[in-house]
């Protein structure tokens, strides 16, 4: 029998991911390439479908045993092929799915990023073995993906999964990029737990090892807390009680088997699953409080990994 393949592709504001995996999702190789935004992004469809063919023609795998490309995109995705403009990318979008099919000659299959990388960590990651997931990402925003009996709940608009924009707290002089305010995002997201710092920093006159830093970040919010840091120790419960409080709101929504934790805050460890275990519990409906939570384990490959069960499946 023929040996198929198929590609995830992971497209970002500064490179494309693009991963070959065999038939049976086992990923062969992988690489990148820059994300060329110029011009509204006008390149960068031809420049995914010209990087896959020139891989496949190097490697001499014929095109008809590729059964097609996976792509999670930086935005909102209407039914697997339309792309709403993203705001990273020059306002880039549309009928994503056609016009990369007609390139390079595959059937093409769009999702949301945040969607696809919970897809990964369902299939080679922190949910492996669980149907029924929630995926959070804690990076400069908060994203997540919501997976219920296996399937992806993405919504009419494709907004499903926008964890980062559940209100956990009422309007206050701090706007989100989605120009609201109160949204998990604000206290969740690295930008936020920085900000909400600061605030806390200018109203406090307790000693703390966060004024010694010039330039604050949050790796080193965390750093301070592991270290007994009273202050910062304050900060990570409150980011900890904002995210258990938008989690149980989410669970009691679809009753996850596992709540699984990625993106770049993720990487200070079990002192943020202890925190949002904690004040998970104190909200949650008692039902679906014994909900497991767990790290993402696939890191920068997540998303090449959802975004190809698309084909796969």
């Amino acid at each position: 029998m023929e040996k198929t393949y198929a590609f995830g592709v992971d497209l970002g504001g500064t490179t494309v991911k693009i991963g070959l995996f065999t038939g049976d999702g086992i990923l062969d190789e992988k690489w990148e390439i820059p994300t060329r935004t110029e011009n509204r992004s006008h390149h960068l469809l031809s420049d995914i479908a010209e990087s896959m063919l020139g891989r496949l023609n190097e490697r001499k795998i014929p095109l008809r045993t590729v059964k097609g490309v996976g792509l999670g995109v930086p935005g909102a995705v209407i039914d697997e092929h339309f792309v709403e403009p993203c705001v990273n990318l020059n306002q880039w979008g549309g009928e994503v799915a056609e016009r990369l099919s007609a390139l390079c000659g595959l059937p093409v299959k769009v999702v949301n990023d945040a969607n696809a990388a919970a897809l990964g960590e369902m299939s080679q990651g922190g949910g492996k073995g669980h149907k029924n997931i929630v995926f959070v990402t804690l990076g400069t925003g908060v994203g997540g993906g919501v997976i219920v009996n296996g399937k992806l709940i993405a919504g009419v608009h494709g907004a499903g999964g926008e964890i980062g924009h559940i209100k956990v707290a009422e309007p206050n002089e701090m706007i989100c990029g989605c120009g609201k305010s109160g949204c998990l995002e604000q206290y969740a997201s690295a930008t936020g737990i920085v900000k909400q710092a600061e605030r806390k920093l200018a109203q406090s006159d307790k000693p703390t090892k966060l004024t010694k830093y010039r330039t604050l970040t949050c790796k080193d919010i965390f750093q301070c807390a592991k270290q007994g840091d009273e202050i910062a120790l304050e900060l990570v419960d409150l980011m900890t009680q904002m995210l258990g409080k938008a989690l149980a709101a989410v669970s009691s929504v679809c009753d996850p088997d596992i709540f699984v934790i990625g993106g770049g805050v993720s990487r200070a460890g079990e002192i943020i699953l202890t925190g949002v275990r904690k004040h998970f519990i104190e909200y949650a409906f008692p039902a679906a409080a014994s909900a497991q939570f767990a790290l993402a384990e696939l890191g920068n490959d997540a998303g090449m990994y959802g975004a190809v069960q698309l084909v796969l499946d």
